[in-house]
């Protein structure tokens, strides 16, 4: 689109609320305030809390950018975080905390062994947790998340939650999900959701006569409670991170279930002691990592 020395271009600020146009002129006087690059054909337009959304100089079009507030608004504001409950402004510093394999020093188990791997999903874990809501764990296994339990009241039901999850994870992996055959041009959700019941107590909702056929081209087998147990029981080496710590062993004892084998935590609980031991059982290697990760 062409726009020549007199026409109109819409500059929309999109941090004001509204809608300005401004003549080729008037925008070329801008520049005091606008800083105008010329990069590989096109006009770039930086603002400090505008964006910039259509506009046109010439034959040249102004993609949207926002540009990063100047140095001393941003060094003013980057590092708070502001909450409103009830006309009450709560102010606290961000969470800017620079997690690694530092964290992972403190392994207060009989099994000290953390391989580098492990140690890498452990890392995901926590920083999975620190931008995941309160109270949260997360199950990690090969460079992924495969399960997060986040916004419970209780951290067993966060284990429970997550754990369930990493379960489904593992068993959309059985081969008779992968030799699922399915109608042609099914939609991905559709698919999708027919795996999550067909490895469910609810598979009949898919299986039925009359059902099957809107899914599959050949009525799947059952995936029975034993093919399952001895599927899952195949799931080993998998990383479990919380964003506090385990007040008891029942949480350890769940995470066995899906197969957990390395955990990171905060410690500070007064049955730390228990939950090592419940640790040591299975021979658990844990890190108590000292920093809560708390996000609300």
């Amino acid at each position: 689109m062409r726009f020549g020395k007199g026409k109109f271009f819409q500059l929309v600020f999109g941090s004001s609320g509204r809608n300005n146009e401004a003549s080729f002129e008037f925008a070329v006087n801008l520049q005091s305030n606008f800083n105008i690059i010329h990069f590989h054909g096109c006009f770039i337009i930086f603002r400090p809390f505008f964006f910039v959304d259509a506009a046109f100089f010439g034959n040249y079009a102004v993609p949207q950018f926002f540009r990063n507030m100047r140095n001393e608004r941003r060094e003013q504001f980057q590092h708070i975080e502001r909450k409103q409950v009830f006309g009450v402004t709560f102010e606290q510093g961000r969470n800017e905390l620079k997690i690694d394999n530092d964290m992972l020093t403190n392994i207060v188990t009989d099994n000290k062994e953390i391989p580098e791997d492990k140690k890498t999903d452990l890392v995901i874990s926590l920083i999975t947790l620190k931008y995941t809501q309160s109270n949260s764990v997360c199950y990690v296994k090969d460079g992924q998340a495969i399960g997060i339990g986040a916004g419970q009241q209780s951290r067993i039901h966060c284990t429970r939650l997550a754990g369930n999850k990493a379960d489904i994870w593992w068993l959309r992996q059985h081969p008779k999900v992968l030799g699922l055959q399915f109608i042609d041009n099914i939609r991905r959700p559709d698919r999708d959701n027919a795996i999550d019941v067909y490895i469910s107590d609810e598979h009949d909702d898919v299986l039925a006569e009359g059902v099957w056929q809107n899914t599959f081209k050949v009525k799947p087998e059952v995936l029975t409670e034993a093919e399952k147990k001895e599927w899952l029981a195949k799931n080993t080496g998998v990383c479990l991170g919380s964003d506090a710590f385990f007040p008891f062993g029942d949480n350890i004892e769940r995470a066995k279930k899906s197969g957990v084998a390395y955990i990171a935590e905060p410690g500070g609980s007064i049955r730390d002691d228990h939950v090592i031991m419940t640790c040591n059982k299975y021979n658990m290697a844990m890190a108590f990592t000292g920093i809560r990760l708390f996000h609300h």
